[in-house]
This record gives structure tokens, sequence and C-alpha cells, in this order.
């Protein structure tokens, strides 16, 4: 194995890095639902296309394998497949994840052979979003959930994502698709988050919006950050908002299909492999 060390913006580690690979799996972004723009762009957008620039030279490349995420589709009340088209749906990590999207199709056009991989609700070990901050809410009792907790979260087991990567990347028939990857679970946002707490030895998150509520709280948390350019992280936004309130459960028959997909870690599996690494970690 080799290592290499550098960033996205710049080319001479990119091409250190990407020398004579076969497959480069792209799993970098700025993954968050309040960040600056220049963030958004420079992770999501510029190092995006720094590297597919040095994929184009590449004369062993057989696959670039991009991490999207189903927030492309825009946050539909219904969970759609991947025939439904990526909408820009006027929030800052949708919009710059479309815009990401629309980057590799492009480089799959001009013959970079591409796949794109979009999971839902990624979960498990070193997870930021959905374990670390999650746990941190509960602990605090700021967690919240949406009109009872009871949309499907979309939960997919980190272990279960990288073999859809895997499994992606190796078939001849994924060349320029795009697949949905979650779990299958049906398990709600109440389910996960109880679960958390039950296993963090905490009291389940008491605090319960109903979705018009929480909406005006999040623009309303939103306009006073971005006028009063206020630093760190707000208590709720319309992304949350939606994440947590609509149905994530976006079906997967394709990756099924194409690459076999069969989550091989269950959701009772995955939240005691989480719940381990969060002990341990303090």
């Amino acid at each position: 194995m080799r290592v290499v060390t550098g960033s996205l913006s710049q080319s001479d580690a990119l091409r250190s890095a990407a020398l004579d690979a076969t497959h480069i799996f792209h799993c970098a972004a700025c993954f968050s639902d309040w960040a600056p723009w220049r963030t958004f762009q420079e992770a999501n957008v510029t190092g995006v296309q720094n590297l597919l620039a040095v994929a184009g030279t590449i004369p062993t490349l057989q696959r670039f394998l991009h991490v999207s995420t189903t927030d492309v589709y825009g946050y539909p009340e219904v969970p759609c497949d991947e025939s439904h088209p990526v909408r820009d749906a006027g929030l800052p990590y949708n919009r710059i994840k479309c815009a990401g999207e629309n980057c590799v199709r492009q480089a799959g056009l001009g013959g970079v052979p591409i796949t794109i991989v979009r999971p839902a609700t990624i979960y498990g070990p070193r997870g930021r979003e959905f374990v670390v901050n999650i746990a941190k809410h509960i602990r605090t009792r700021t967690m919240a959930v949406m009109n009872g907790g009871q949309s499907a979260g979309g939960f997919a087991y980190v272990d279960n994502v990288v073999d859809a990567m895997i499994g992606a990347a190796l078939s001849p028939v994924t060349l320029n698709r795009a697949y949905n990857i979650a779990d299958g679970s049906r398990a709600s946002w109440r389910d996960y988050v109880n679960a958390l707490a039950d296993a963090l030895g905490d009291r389940h998150p008491w605090i319960d919006l109903p979705f018009a509520a929480a909406w005006r709280l999040a623009r309303a948390l939103e306009g006073v950050h971005s006028t009063l350019h206020l630093p760190g992280r707000l208590l709720l936004t319309r992304h949350a908002v939606l994440l947590l309130s609509r149905d994530q459960e976006f079906p997967c028959a394709a990756a099924e299909r194409d690459f076999g997909f069969a989550p091989a870690v269950s959701f009772r599996e995955g939240i005691s492999r989480t719940i381990e690494w969060l002990t341990a970690r303090g």
C-alpha cells in the first residue's frame, strides 16, 4: 500500500496518488447541512473537477466511483428510484452535490469511466453527522424528532456502503449509471435515536416538533446566522428538518439487480458496532 498526503487542491499530489490506478473511489466531500459556501464549493465541486482532470489522464483507469447522496433528488415526499431527475431544492448541501454529480457526468461523456452511488443515511463507527453529533444532542437533551420520528431514516451501515461501492466499481454493467444505496431496514428516526440513547444509558429524546413549526424555526435560525454572520453550527436547519421528516428509504432494486447488493450488516448489528466504537471513544 502506498500513502500519498495531500489535498484535492493539489494536482501533483492527486497525480501521485492516482498513478497507475485501475479504480478511483472518490469519497471526499464537505458533508454538512451548514458551512460557508466557499467550503462547499472547494470540496464538492472544485475538488471533484481536479480529481476528474487527473483521472482523464490515467490509461489504466477502469472506473471512477463517485460517492454522491440521495439528497440530489431534492427531498421528495415519496422516495424515488434512479430514473428521477436530480433537483436543486435551494439548500446548500443538495445544491452543491447536484453540481458535483454534474461534473462527474460531464467527465463520463468525455470518456472517463464513471459510476455514481447515492447512499441515504450513512452511519457507523467514525460517523460524525449521524453518530457523534446525534449522540451529543441525546446527551445534552437537545435532540429533536419530527412528527413523532416515524419517518424511515434510510439507514445505510458504513460497511454495507463500502461493499456497494466495491461491487458497483467492479461490475461492467454499472458504467455511466447511478445507484441508490440503503439497507432497507425501514427503521425510523425514533428507532435510531432511541437505540442510541438506550445503548448510551441516556433518556430518549423528548423534543418532538411538527414539520411546519420546525420548518419556520429552521428558516428563522438560518436567517439570523446569515444576516449577522454568526460563527458555529445552527441548532436546526431546513436540511435537517427535511431529512428527519421525509421518508429516506430510497429503493435499491437497481443495485440489487446489477451488482448483487445485499446488506450484510443488520440494523441491530450496526447499532451495536456503532455504540461499541462510541463507548471506546469515550
